[in-house]
C-alpha cells in the first residue's frame, strides 16, 4: 500500500475556501476565481478544498448538465498550478438515478478518486441514490487521505472503513446551514479523536451554508475555526502527528486503532443481515409531520 511506505514529507498545506454558494446558479467561474486568489495570497498550498454542493447550488433541480466539462475547468486549474484541487460536489445523473458526487483531482489536472456521498441527508435529500464504497487516495510523498461528503460524518462506520485503509486525513465537504451545525462541529472534533486524525471540515456561506468550517487535529482539538464570513483559510497539517498518535496514544494516552484491532468480541450489530426490533420501531423515514392539536 502506497500510503503506508516511507514519505517523503509530513507536512502537507491545505486551504478550504468558505465562500457564498448561490442556490440559483453556477458557481464555478467564483470557485475558479478563489483558485487563482489562494495561489497568489498562499503560493504554498498543496490543496484546495471548497464545500458540499459548491458547483451548482443544494437544489437538484440545478443538477449539471455536462459533469465532465465542469470538472475539466479544475482539472486545467490543478495543472497550472500544480495543486490538488477538491472542488467540492455536484448532482449528477447516471441512468436513472441521481448522486451527489465528487471528485478529487491531482496537480498534474488528472482525477485520483471519485466518490458518491453513502449517507444522503434523508428524509431532506430527497430523490439521491446512495454510493456503494468508500474513498482513500495517496498524496505520493505524503500519506494516505479519504473524502466524505457531509451527513457521512454522522455515520462512524465511514471513518471506521477509511481508516482500516490506512487513512490519515479525512477530507470532507459540507452544506450545512441549519441548527445543528455546532453538533457537526463537535462530531468533526470527535471523529478525529477517535479516529488519531486531520478532519478539513469545509462548509459553504448563504446558500452553502452557514460557514464555522473547522479543521480538527488529531487529539480532537481544532486546529482551526472559521467564523461566519467569506475567508480562505490555509491550515498546515502535521501527518507525523497522526503516525505519533496511533504509535503512542494522543498526549501518551489511548491507543484507539490498536484497540479496536485487538477487541476480543465481535458485535451482532454489523453481522450480515441482523435488524434491530427497537431501530424497527422507530417507524418509516420521512420528514417530520405537524402533529395534530
Amino acid at each position: 500500500m502506497a500510503g503506508l511506505q516511507a514519505r517523503e514529507s509530513e507536512r502537507f498545506l491545505v486551504a478550504g475556501v468558505q465562500m457564498p454558494i448561490s442556490y440559483r446558479q453556477d458557481n464555478i467561474p467564483s470557485m475558479c476565481a478563489k483558485v487563482a486568489e489562494t495561489m497568489a495570497l498562499f503560493p504554498g498550498t498543496d490543496m484546495i478544498v471548497f464545500s458540499e454542493l459548491a458547483m451548482h447550488g443544494p437544489l437538484e433541480t440545478q443538477i449539471s448538465p455536462d459533469p465532465s466539462k465542469d470538472i475539466a475547468q479544475f482539472q486545467h486549474l490543478a495543472e497550472k498550478h500544480g495543486v490538488w484541487i477538491v472542488p467540492g460536489s455536484m448532482y449528477v445523473r447516471r441512468e436513472d438515478k441521481i448522486f451527489n458526487h465528487a471528485v478529487v483531482i491531482g496537480p498534474d489536472g488528472s482525477i485520483q478518486g471519485r466518490y458518491d456521498k453513502i449517507f444522503p441527508f434523508q428524509p431532506f435529500e430527497t430523490g439521491v441514490s446512495a454510493g456503494a464504497s468508500v474513498l482513500a487516495f495517496d498524496v505520493p510523498g505524503v500519506g494516505r487521505f479519504g473524502l466524505s461528503i457531509c451527513y457521512d460524518i454522522w455515520f462512524p462506520e465511514i471513518m471506521r472503513a477509511l481508516t482500516s485503509e490506512g487513512v490519515e486525513v479525512l477530507i470532507h465537504p459540507t452544506l450545512t446551514g441549519t441548527t445543528d451545525r455546532a453538533a457537526e462541529n463537535a462530531i468533526s472534533k470527535a471523529t478525529a479523536a477517535m479516529f488519531q486524525c486531520y478532519v478539513v471540515d469545509v462548509n459553504g456561506l448563504d446558500g452553502g451554508g452557514n460557514g464555522r468550517s473547522l479543521v480538527a487535529d488529531p487529539s480532537g482539538n481544532a486546529a482551526y475555526q472559521a467564523g461566519q464570513v467569506a475567508e480562505i483559510f490555509p491550515v498546515m497539517l502535521d501527518l507525523g502527528l497522526v503516525r505519533q498518535a496511533r504509535r503512542d496514544g494522543a498526549n501518551g494516552l489511548g491507543q484507539v486503532l490498536k484497540s479496536w484491532r485487538d477487541r476480543e468480541i465481535d458485535f451482532d450489530v454489523y453481522r450480515p443481515g441482523q435488524r434491530s426490533a427497537y431501530l424497527d420501531s422507530l417507524g418509516p423515514l420521512e420528514p417530520m409531520k405537524k402533529r395534530n392539536s
